[in-house]
């Protein structure tokens, strides 16, 4: 069975990406969580991974790390990890390398951060492209493939990509367009998703520097976490 290492449920965008995806594909694997800021579980971490962080996979004493290689061992091994269809498989590629390379601005304005609701002091031009661009990219996966998902009727690598960005939406409040929104809420219904959020509000430890660039962008209107 695959073991799967991650990090703290509420702040680890990374960690999230091949965790669902194997929740949503089927596939099972054993769950191991080492929290932010606990020197003494990355230590034994930095190990056996060689870049000293998660998401990694370990399977038969093999260690792959980085999600997007992650996601990508699993497709040798899974095929329903990407779409069938040659047009939206390709699409559904683009989209998700495009969100493992890109969009910087939101990713460091806009901290994973799933059990707290922020108003953001401003949305600065930068941030509002990156917005735009990832409601685009929704939008025109949803309308060339038909949805439910963004390259067509069943969850694939690409949702799995964009899930962080899911929570980052219900986070902060961005604004989307009428499709892309509906998609958020889709994902956020689904029951693996409902799962993380759950168990990232459950617990209880608190990773200082994240939460400060929380602090520093907006008003915290309500932290859900547990005490």
């Amino acid at each position: 069975m695959y073991t799967l290492y991650i990090a703290n449920k509420n702040y680890s965008s990374w960690s999230l990406r091949p965790w669902i995806l194997m929740q949503e594909a089927g596939i099972p694997f054993e769950e191991r969580m080492l929290p932010f800021g606990d020197e003494a579980a990355w230590a034994p971490f930095r190990a056996f991974a060689p870049a000293g962080k998660v998401p990694a996979l370990v399977d038969e004493g093999r260690v792959v790390w980085d999600s997007l290689a992650i996601v990508e061992y699993l497709a040798e091994r899974h095929p329903a990890v990407w779409p069938r269809d040659t047009d939206a498989r390709a699409f559904a590629r683009c989209a998700a390398a495009e969100m493992h390379a890109g969009f910087g601005v939101l990713r460091a304005q806009c901290s994973m951060n799933i059990g707290i609701r922020v108003r953001l002091r401003e949305t600065p031009p930068a941030l509002l492209r990156d917005v735009e661009r990832i409601s685009a990219l929704w939008t025109e996966g949803l309308a060339r493939f038909g949805g439910p998902y963004l390259a067509g009727g069943t969850f694939t690598a690409v949702d799995a990509f964009f899930a962080p960005v899911v929570f980052r939406v219900q986070t902060y409040g961005l604004p989307l367009t009428e499709a892309a929104a509906a998609y958020a809420a889709r994902m956020l219904d689904r029951p693996s998703m409902r799962r993380w959020y759950a168990e990232g509000l459950a617990e209880t430890w608190r990773d200082e520097a994240h939460d400060v660039e929380c602090r520093a962008v907006g008003e915290w209107t309500a932290d859900l976490r547990a005490v």
